[in-house]
Formats: structure tokens, C-alpha cells, sequence
């Protein structure tokens, strides 16, 4: 009985805390929810418009066989970027296909050409002929932050108009094209893609396009690749303007090599390892410049170089026929070559 009384004394003299009158209301789920659907769903239908399907036909190589060169290879999506008629792509997309054909949104077909693909950056434009495009919007992938809304538009499997959203998960990752160049400033997000949406926009939620979209990793589910618009602004309006992206060569034939602790003392070299020398094509730059099987690359016009990819990425097009000053290690030995490169594929 006492227990019980003073239960309840305790009871009646229990005050709840008072909530100011000031304080704001809790956000509910569903209006968080309802904000994120609204986002999503009006930079889709603002960008929808300028989503295509693209189809590629045959190859450019003509095979022994003429029914071969005639048989359908695949396509991808792409996106218009301007009133002309100009289409953003994925190399891969529509690389020496003999015919390209593009579908708009409303289902019209147009027979389309290719202006110019860069297979190092896995980027094409194309073009059609057709009056009243909507061209989006490309935005600046430079303001990007990790874990903003990522939304992916495309056909993937031929399924118009795809809508999958997600966020930015990474910034600044590399990807190996199937040339073998390393592409920078690639953006990875969860966004899911599957193929068919190769070449279409990746967008965020003001409908702008922060980047192509280009690769999923299988079987890893929610990690996709979409190269960064800036870099494909740079990419197409050299597309556009040469058919073709410029980009310098020395001629020589490599692999990354690690260099003993005592070689990079001796040399006071700035990393631990460079790029060994395979082979040297005959009258190429390097030939010319004297370098030779064997040697290790480590410094290129001053920069360090720890690998192939650095000696790449200093392989632009502003060192076309311009003297560079070339470091490499023979017989433990540093020495310093004079190399003028070459405008690769120009032969």
C-alpha cells in the first residue's frame, strides 16, 4: 500500500518539460522524401527532351565478308548540347561504325554523323539534321561535392528514358580506356547504369549535366563511372573543331619499373620509380633524340615521371614539335636527352 501511494505521489507531482512556443516543427519523412522525389522528377522532365538513343551500324573496316560489315554492332545513349544538332556520346558508342543512327525523345529517327571521337577520353560527338532540339544545360563538375544527388538518364537494354538517382560517391578517380590511357577527374556514383546508357548525362537536381556516363564495374553493384563534364566541354569543342583531338608522341614502347633505394639515392631522383624503355620505333623522336632500350625515364620537361600514365598525361598537344628536355637512368647513370615530339596518329 505505501509503495503504491507513493507511486502515484510521485505521479501527480511529475511535470513534463514545456516545449518552447518558438520551436519549429519536426520535418517529417515524407516531406524530406517529397523534397528529394520533387527534385529528381523535375530535372528528369528537364532533360528528358534532350536524351537520345543511339544505334551503331557496321564498321569502317571492311571485312572480307560484306554481310559482316553490314550487321548491326549496338549503341548507347547520348544527350544533345546544342540548338544545332550537336550529340555527346561515348566513344565506344559509335567508334568506325559505318552508319549511326540517333532517336529523339519523341521517337523520330535521323541518320547522323560522326564529327569526331577521342577513344583516350572514350568521348564522341555526333550530329543530325532536325529543326526545334532541346539542348541541355552542362554545368561545372569542378563545384561538385561528394554525396550530392547524382541522377542518370539513358536506354539501358533499349529501355527510353531510364531514370536512376543516386549520389556523387567519389571525385577525382582515374579510369583505363580501351586504348589504354588513363582518364582523370572521372566522377563515381551509385546512380545505376547498365548498358545502354553509355554516353547519356548525368545530371543533378537543377538538371544541369555534370558528366557522361561510361562504365559500371561487374559484378559490383552501386560502383559506375561517368567522365566529368568540363573535361567534355574541352573534348568537344576540339571535336568539333578538328574532328579529332591533337595529342603528341615520342615512339617508344614502355612499362612501369620500381628503382632500387641506392639507384634513387645515387641520382637524388624525387620517386622511386620510372618508366623502362621496351622499345624504340625506328625515326621516331625518341630514336632521334638517342634514347634506347633500356632506359628509365624518370623526369619529362622537368616533371617527375613515376610511370606510363605521367608520361601520358605530359604527352599534349603543346608539345607538338616543341624541344623538351628528357632525364633518363642507363647504367645507373643519370643523363639528360633533348626530345621534339610528334603529333600522335599523324603519319
Amino acid at each position: 500500500m505505501f509503495l503504491m501511494s507513493h507511486s502515484l505521489k510521485l505521479a501527480s507531482n511529475f511535470q513534463p518539460e514545456e516545449i518552447p512556443a518558438s520551436a519549429p516543427d519536426p520535418v517529417e519523412d515524407s516531406d524530406l522524401l517529397d523534397a528529394y522525389s520533387r527534385a529528381v522528377i523535375l530535372a528528369s522532365r528537364s532533360i528528358s527532351p534532350s536524351v537520345v538513343n543511339i544505334e551503331a551500324r557496321g564498321s569502317r573496316r571492311r571485312a572480307r565478308n560484306q554481310r559482316a560489315f553490314q550487321e548491326p554492332r549496338g549503341g548507347g545513349s547520348g544527350f544533345v548540347f546544342t540548338p544545332d544538332g550537336f550529340i555527346l556520346t561515348n566513344s565506344h558508342v559509335v567508334h568506325r561504325a559505318a552508319e549511326v543512327e540517333v532517336t529523339l525523345s519523341d521517337g523520330i529517327r535521323h541518320r547522323a554523323e560522326i564529327v569526331g571521337d577521342d577513344p583516350d577520353t572514350d568521348l564522341a560527338v555526333v550530329r543530325i539534321n532536325a529543326p526545334n532540339l532541346s539542348a541541355a544545360p552542362l554545368g561545372d563538375s569542378s563545384a561538385l561535392r561528394v554525396g550530392q544527388l547524382a541522377i542518370a538518364i539513358g536506354n539501358p537494354y533499349g529501355f527510353q528514358c531510364t531514370v536512376t538517382a543516386g549520389v556523387v560517391s567519389a571525385l577525382g578517380r582515374s579510369l583505363r580506356s580501351r586504348s589504354g590511357r588513363l582518364i582523370d577527374n572521372i566522377i563515381q556514383t551509385d546512380a545505376a547504369l547498365n548498358p545502354g546508357n553509355s554516353g547519356g548525362p548525368l545530371i543533378n537536381s537543377r538538371g544541369e549535366v555534370i558528366g557522361v556516363n561510361t562504365a559500371v564495374i561487374f559484378p559490383a553493384q552501386g560502383i559506375c563511372f561517368a567522365i566529368a563534364v568540363n573535361t567534355a566541354k574541352w573534348v568537344a569543342a576540339r571535336l568539333i573543331r578538328d574532328g579529332r583531338v591533337r595529342r603528341s608522341y615520342i615512339g617508344i614502347g614502355a612499362q612501369n619499373v620500381d628503382l632500387s633505394r641506392q639507384m634513387v639515392r645515387l641520382n637524388n631522383l624525387a620517386a622511386e620509380s620510372g618508366v623502362l624503355v621496351l622499345s624504340v620505333e625506328e625515326n621516331s623522336p625518341a630514336s632521334r633524340a638517342g634514347i634506347v632500350r633500356g632506359d628509365v625515364i624518370v623526369s619529362f620537361d622537368e616533371k617527375t615521371i613515376s610511370g606510363v600514365d605521367d608520361l601520358h598525361r605530359m604527352l599534349t598537344d603543346e608539345r607538338v614539335g616543341a624541344r623538351v628536355s628528357v632525364t633518363i637512368i642507363r647504367s645507373q647513370e643519370k643523363k639528360s636527352l633533348a626530345v621534339v615530339p610528334e603529333e600522335s596518329g599523324a603519319k
